[in-house]
């Protein structure tokens, strides 16, 4: 049987029999990386100033710019001109997202094509994705 990925963070899930004499380096990179990432992981992402800014969640990839969207903690910076917004997979997750940009304006975080959160500068809050858009954590879990 082969292997395949978890819907929401990407993690790799083996197969009966599969990756024989190596099944380790993929168990480590699971719960060293990838869990560790979706629990405590903190991301300063850059905001592009006149476009989307747009995050993503490889399978079974660790860290670097194809999966800041897998963090928990994303600090957005950049100078911006205007309110942006910052795309993230419709994959059900917890952010905490501070927008220290610079430039006075809000960062809409939302999933492709949906309404999300309008984050103003200077402010932390915390949001969950729920498949289908970003809401408000608190107010969702109510």
């Amino acid at each position: 049987m082969a292997s395949t990925y978890s819907r929401n963070l990407g993690i790799e899930l083996m197969g009966t029999g599969d990756k024989a004499g190596t099944w380790g380096n993929t168990t480590n990179n699971n719960l060293g990386t990838l869990l560790e990432q979706s629990i405590s992981g903190y991301q300063t992402q850059a905001v592009t100033d006149g476009a989307d800014t747009t995050l993503v969640i490889t399978n079974g990839s660790g860290t670097g710019a194809n999966n800041t969207a897998r963090n928990m903690y994303l600090e957005l910076t950049g100078a911006l001109t205007a309110a942006r917004n910052v795309i993230v997979p419709a994959n059900k997750k917890l952010y905490f997202v501070y927008n220290n940009t610079t430039g006075g304006y809000a960062v809409t975080v939302k999933v492709s094509g949906q309404t999300g959160i309008s984050v103003a500068n200077g402010t932390k809050v915390v949001l969950v994705c729920n498949g289908t858009d970003i809401v408000n954590a608190t107010s969702y879990a109510i």
